[in-house]
């Protein structure tokens, strides 16, 4: 039994990290019915979108049901499934849902208790509300970009991982269980409003970065600062075979051990320091990075790799993509998955991260393709098939 068994979310996203959220509840067991845009030719899925629509890591363990909440028809349906879901997410700017017939307002009438989760850029208020963004802009706002690469180059763009999925998705998911746990309490439900620029930022506050910005005035700069990439202890290096090796000894000890593993236990001097939060490498600790670099040009990447691990130092080769679900750790985790899906086989997909003893997390099926479970969430709520047809063929659902 999933911890969030029982549980149901009604999910209005558009966008992944908004999808992430809710599948982060759905692996652990709650009921997510995902409200999907209608195809604007009204056409029906094909079997190519069908099976790239099964790989959607995200929609994973949820129902879909294609609804177009610009028809008046389809907005009651929405209605009278929220009068009975613990939990709605929506992914819009701030307004879009009012206008959909499905703000917070609107339904808490409807549903005292139900825990309203609105994902947006910016958040409900403030100047930058109705402003168009994406994650390199909220990066940006939140001055994480321009500590991310070297000084000497623009900043390096990392993926969307940072505000769209480690902020928002992360944030969100919190902030509904959080609501659930308060409303065991009070019986009440409420609005959760998270901002990717918010959550950006709440991240960039956990790191040293920041901290001593706060504590001592120390403005952190691209590139420097001991987290920075440019002190030997702190770095990625180049093999033998081309490949690229990180270290990652931020303390002294675990420095040391590189030190000797390396030959050169004399580059122990060149450990962390108090006044390398922000400052960036001098020339002396840059020759140590090189001479590091070439002595660890010497040897292949996992060559290094056996022997370093034996010798209690901080060390990762640095995968491509197609190594990383090869490698025994990543399997005997279980972050590798198969599910097996009715039409198109085993689909592989990432495990889930955290590990409830209890009331572990599933996967229980492969994400759906637009508009899967409209009949079957129609018939749910009481509609006989000449309803659902006619439905149809105007095009309020698909």
């Amino acid at each position: 039994m999933g911890a969030l068994n029982g549980v149901k979310i009604l999910e209005l996203a558009r966008v992944a990290p908004a999808e992430f959220c809710t599948m982060l509840l759905a692996d652990m067991g709650a009921d997510v019915l995902k409200l999907e845009t209608p195809p604007a030719d009204g056409q029906a899925e094909t079997p190519e979108e069908k099976r790239r629509a099964a790989f959607a890591y995200v929609n994973r363990n949820k129902r879909s049901l294609a609804l177009n909440l610009k028809a008046p028809e389809a907005q009651a349906i929405f209605q009278t499934l929220a009068t009975t879901a613990d939990v709605v997410v929506e992914g819009f700017r701030p307004g879009v849902m009012k206008r959909l017939g499905g703000d917070y307002e609107t339904i808490r009438k409807v549903n005292p208790r139900v825990i309203y989760c609105s994902l947006s850029g910016f958040g409900q208020n403030g100047p930058y509300k109705d402003y168009p963004a994406h994650d390199l802009n909220y990066l940006s706002l939140a001055g994480v970009l321009g500590l991310i690469g070297e000084p000497d180059r623009k900043p390096a763009i990392p993926l969307n991982l940072v505000a769209d999925y480690g902020g928002a998705s992360l944030h969100g998911a919190l902030g509904i269980v959080l609501a659930l746990f308060a409303r065991e309490r009070t019986g009440q439900g409420q609005q959760v409003d998270v901002a990717y620029l918010d959550a950006t930022l709440s991240l960039l506050g956990a790191t040293p970065n920041l901290r001593f910005f706060w504590s001592d005035g120390l403005a952190p700069r691209r590139g420097a600062g001991f987290l920075g990439g440019s002190y030997p202890y702190y770095a990625v290096y180049e093999t033998k075979d081309r490949k690229l090796l990180s270290i990652a000894c931020t303390e002294p000890w675990l420095w040391e051990n590189f030190c000797k593993a390396i030959g050169r236990p004399e580059f122990a001097r060149y450990s962390r320091v108090a006044d390398q939060f922000v400052r960036a490498a001098n020339p002396e600790e840059v020759r140590a990075r090189e001479e590091v670099e070439a002595i660890i040009r010497t040897r292949t990447r996992d060559e290094w790799y056996e022997d370093l691990v034996t010798r209690d130092v901080c060390v990762g080769k640095v995968y491509d993509v197609e190594e990383v679900f090869e490698d025994p750790h990543i399997r005997a985790r279980q972050m590798l998955v198969e599910t097996e899906h009715p039409e198109i086989g085993k689909v592989k997909e990432v495990g889930i991260a955290i590990k409830l003893s209890g009331t572990p997390g599933a996967v229980r099926g492969a994400a759906p393709y637009r508009g899967e479970h409209t009949d079957q969430v129609l018939r749910e709520l009481g509609m006989k098939p000449e309803e659902i047809r006619e439905l149809r063929d105007r095009r309020v659902v698909a």
